[in-house]
């Protein structure tokens, strides 16, 4: 015999629900708060949102933040893939600000660039709007996000406000013969680059390519790539490596055991956050 649920506890329940999911507060330890805003729209398309989390600290210092970017091959993904990583990141930084933000895919009809480094460059201005001050930025992605992060810090910082690049499995060099066969290199070489952006002289491959921008002023640079990756060729990391010694870049590169999606699969995860602590600590005496 089916028992009938009194109706005022599905309410209840379902009330439950929507307060949790509305929840502007995230409490992630005993003195580790964040205020969240979430889907804020930063530009007129569906695909221009993000997510915000300030943490509730009084101070008159300026915060720095982490723009999480996620993969997904440029044309797909979601920022839901980062949340978690996200959360856990906000744990070790909690004086951070930190935005979690989706852009515009690229697809038979709209190239991937410059849209997506102009989102980039969109979600600042918010920043720099809504905070009152020009913060110092952190530019972490993986796969796609980590080549947008990469592209925008080299080429795109025209005001110079990114402090770190923290780069998760990207191809640094779309040119690379071992990255040509990525099985979705003829997108790559078709619709990732509008041509009427094109400079004389450059490839789109190359206008594309984050180590053709690398000068003495770049960024620092954190680089974590598996050593099982079957996207990422192992020479995109030994190719981004030289390029910033030879233009003398404070940067660090490790490894993991996995593949392309194995970064925050544990001990991966932690041993990348445990990295980004002491390289920023680093970055901040030079």
């Amino acid at each position: 015999m089916k028992k009938h649920i009194p109706i005022i506890l599905i309410y209840m329940s379902l009330l439950f629900l929507w307060v949790g999911c509305t929840e502007k507060k995230i409490k992630l330890g005993k003195d580790i708060n964040f205020d969240k805003e979430e889907n804020i729209h930063y530009g007129k398309s569906a695909e221009q949102i993000m997510d915000l989390y300030i943490p509730q600290i009084k101070t008159t210092q300026e915060k720095n933040v982490f723009i999480m970017i996620h993969g997904g091959g440029w044309r797909s993904g979601n920022k839901s893939q980062l949340t978690f990583f996200t959360l856990s990141m906000m744990e070790r930084f909690p004086n951070y600000i930190f935005v979690n933000m989706n852009y515009r895919l690229a697809s038979a009809s709209n190239f991937g660039l410059p849209n997506q480094t102009d989102d980039i460059k969109k979600v600042t201005e918010l920043l720099k709007n809504k905070l009152g001050y020009n913060p110092n930025v952190i530019l972490l992605g993986n796969s796609a996000g980590a080549h947008l992060s990469m592209l925008y810090a080299y080429k795109f910082d025209t005001d110079k406000k990114v402090k770190a690049v923290i780069n998760i499995v990207g191809p640094a060099d779309l040119s690379d013969p071992g990255f040509k066969n990525y099985q979705e290199y003829s997108f790559v070489e078709k619709r990732l680059v509008d041509p009427q952006i094109q400079k004389a002289g450059t490839s789109l491959i190359d206008f594309a390519s984050p180590v053709k921008w690398i000068d003495e002023n770049s960024a620092p640079t954190l680089s974590y790539y598996g050593n099982s990756d079957r996207v990422i060729p192992s020479s995109q990391e030994k190719i981004l490596d030289s390029v910033l010694n030879k233009n003398h870049i404070f940067h660090e590169s490790y490894s993991f055991n996995g593949g392309h999606l194995d970064w925050d699969q544990h001990p991966n995860d932690q041993f990348l956050i445990d990295k980004i602590e002491t390289f920023l600590k680093k970055t901040d005496k030079k």
